[in-house]
């Protein structure tokens, strides 16, 4: 037996939960979080002591995921990529592994088909490399100083997160095993599916009554979480009704054997297109085999079996909702899938508590059990069952942040790309569902067409599902803003994107370095004025924090085309399409990256640029000190950053204190540019400007507003 194995929990032992943060005793944290960290790290290698081969290692199993050797070495890169952001160390065991398995490719569209061919280490250099990393990690929770609490600005919270972060990836990357070919996995005994099938329980429903339920937490709770936990949210829930039971693979056949695949009417738009474009016609994890009684059998982590029909159907959200969609149409009654708040409300009637510490959980989750689901009817949770664990369950809210929410400032780009409409809440956690995984205030969502370990259960309910709004964007601000960038010009003011762009070049070819290597729009929205930018520049990276707007500008670099409505009056729209080549922008896209990412807390790669755009940025931003003190470093020597700005400054975007003028000092007016000049004035040299430049956003066909932001060029000092 493999003797790291040796030292792991039994199956039979319940998996070490995520620790409580706060204490007197700062020693016996210390082995706790060391104890936790070994356990984790171990477990995580386990999983991939399934695979048979090393070609299992670079076979993609789904093309919109890299092969499982990125996952391998991912986790570890994760630990010392924050370590070094966060000064628990000061050098890197190997840069060129440590850029390569940074970031993955998750969030694509179903036919979205990623064929990069990558350079990949073998497998035993990656081995290598996580051993490496496990001495560093060891060390650094061995020796580095902290103080109790660990709370969320602490070096040491970046330990507990990498930990974390490793739980997600154990479980995404078990998910990615059941889809690989089964020649390339073999059974372990550490990781057993459950063995007990039956038929299926009759679902009934259950009444939750009325309720409110409030819900986000404060940053002074002594355990670790994701930021898109915090904050607040409260809201008064009407009563409604839920099944009793997860709906059973049983209960899901109905649903196949009434044609429910190959009626268009259950499926949305986007659930018909994934359906034709994939050609599905059962869930991912059914296998047809006429060989055995019922003719299916279930895709478990290395093995098939013959159907477990009383286990509850893993599905992705377009089933579930499609599944939803029918059963009203059988039953005559409101039947769709819960909001979070209807979820939250559930659990609140189950009377449920977190996972013990020191037991076993009263459900399937967190390893306590088996490597796989089981029978829907096995853990009561008051009136109902598998309220939490077995597979997760899809909600119909997309994920959205909480009042208050703030990205963390070392893992600024986990939550916030997916506030776009496209990613749907997940609530209970499943089997392997692991330390913040199986917390009742975990929020984590994915794709609509992605597959989880992940069923659902259904409400029966009059009350509408609403959309909370993202704090950031919303579809008819893509369309302003994309009208705003690439539109007509109205009231014959020139299009503010293409101006700062002209604006920017001549001035760089005026007093810039005279480089036009590289070019950095901050800001980009849909990116025009980085194409702009690309007419002169070798290379421009255009960086937004909306994912929404970066998306525009990257399907225009793909495809060339974008099309929109806007509203013309009441509730008539237009539609517009608008066209690369059209604009003669079509040769410059080749040159365009579009990034999402924080330009408070730029990612250490962006860096090296001869001009720095930032247009109507400043006065948007939550820190635009740091912004500031900060942006000469991402310039070369005699680079050019390129400020306009209208100074509307707003406690809705930026508190009052990180405003950088526009009140008063001293007894005296100081303005925004008296903040730029003391802020600048050690780093750069003012060499044009202040002088204004007009925009105009279009609202609809007869109402326009019309702004007069400031331009200042400032050149870096050599």
């Amino acid at each position: 037996m493999n003797t790291r194995l040796q030292h792991m929990p039994a199956q039979s032992e319940h998996f070490l939960r995520t620790p409580f943060l706060a204490g007197s005793d700062i020693e016996s944290k210390r082995g706790e979080l060391l104890q936790y960290f070994h356990a984790s790290f171990d477990r995580y290698e386990s999983l991939f002591e399934l695979l048979t081969c090393d070609e299992a290692y670079y076979k993609k199993p789904i093309n919109l995921r890299h092969p499982l050797i990125f996952y391998l070495g991912h986790t570890a890169t994760f630990f010392i990529n924050k370590f070094m952001l966060t000064g628990l160390i000061d050098k890197r065991i190997d840069p060129r592994l440590e850029s390569m398995f940074a970031v993955g490719v998750d969030e694509m569209s179903w036919d979205d088909l990623d064929d990069a061919r990558y350079d990949w280490p073998t497998v035993d250099e990656v081995r290598a490399y996580r051993h490496k990393a496990r001495e560093v990690i060891d060390n650094v929770i061995r020796n580095t100083p902290f103080t109790l609490p660990i709370g969320w600005n602490d070096p040491f919270w970046a330990v507990v997160m990498g930990i974390e972060h490793e739980h997600i990836h154990l479980e995404t990357s078990s998910v990615l095993m059941r889809q690989h070919a089964l020649h390339y996995v073999k059974p372990h005994p550490a990781w057993q599916p459950c063995r007990s099938t039956g038929v299926a329980p009759a679902n009934t429903l259950v009444n939750i009554p009325a309720g409110r339920v409030v819900l986000g937490r404060t940053l002074t709770e002594p355990i670790y979480g994701w930021d898109n936990e915090y904050g607040r949210h409260e809201a008064d829930v009407p009563a409604f009704q839920t099944a009793r039971h997860l709906v059973s693979n049983s209960e899901f056949l109905e649903f196949i054997n009434a044609g429910g695949y190959t009626n268009n009417q259950y499926w949305d738009g986007e659930g018909a297109g994934w359906k034709e474009f994939t050609k599905a016609t059962h869930p991912t994890f059914w296998v047809p085999d006429n060989t055995v009684q019922g003719g299916w059998k279930l895709r478990l982590l290395a093995e098939e079996v013959p159907m477990p029909w009383n286990w509850p159907v893993e599905t992705n959200y377009h089933e579930s909702r499609a599944f939803c969609c029918w059963k009203a149409e059988q039953t005559g009654q409101p039947v769709r899938l819960p909001t979070e708040d209807e979820w939250n409300r559930i659990y609140d009637h189950a009377q449920l508590a977190e996972v013990p510490s020191n037991t076993r959980a009263n459900a399937n989750l967190h390893l306590d059990y088996w490597a796989s689901s089981c029978p829907v009817n096995h853990f009561a949770h008051g009136e109902l069952f598998d309220v939490v664990g077995n597979v997760w369950q899809w909600c119909e809210t997309p994920t959205y942040p909480f009042d208050g929410f703030d990205v963390h400032p070392i893992y600024d780009d986990f939550t916030s790309p997916t506030f776009d409409n496209r990613h749907n809440i997940i609530k209970g956690g499943s089997w392997i569902s692991c330390g913040n995984e199986s917390r009742h205030a975990s929020r984590y969502a994915f794709r609509k067409h992605f597959f989880q370990h992940a069923g659902f259960r259904y409400v029966v309910t009059d009350t509408p599902a609403t959309n909370p709004l993202s704090t950031y964007e919303n579809d008819a601000l893509v369309s302003q803003y994309a009208e705003f960038h690439y539109g007509d010009s109205p009231l014959g003011v020139p299009n503010f994107a293409k101006a700062m762009a002209d604006l920017a070049i001549a001035a760089h070819q005026k007093h810039g370095n005279g480089l036009l290597g590289k070019a950095l729009d901050l800001g980009c929205a849909t990116g025009r004025s980085s194409l702009e930018l690309a007419r002169v520049f070798n290379k421009v990276i255009g960086i937004d924090f909306s994912t929404l707007l970066i998306q525009v500008g990257i399907r225009l670099k793909e495809t060339g085309t974008i099309r929109y409505t806007l509203p013309d009056e009441g509730e008539l729209l237009n539609y517009y399409e608008r066209r690369l080549d059209n604009l003669g922008l079509a040769d410059t896209a080749g040159k365009v990256e579009f990034w999402q990412g924080d330009a408070c807390n730029l990612k250490d790669i962006h860096t090296g640029f001869d001009l720095v755009l930032a247009a109507n940025l400043i006065d948007r931003l939550y820190a635009p000190r740091r912004f500031l003190n900060e942006i000469a470093s991402r310039l070369n020597p005699g680079g050019l950053l390129v400020l306009a700005s209208p100074y509307t400054w707003m406690e809705e975007y930026t508190k009052r204190e990180e405003w950088i003028g526009g009140f008063k000092k001293d007894g005296e007016s100081y303005g925004t540019l008296d903040g730029l000049k003391d802020i600048l004035g050690e780093q750069f040299t003012l060499v044009e400007g202040p002088q204004p430049v007009p925009f105009v956003i279009r609202e609809t066909r007869r109402k326009h507003q019309y702004t007069l932001s400031e331009l200042t060029m400032w050149k870096r000092n050599e």
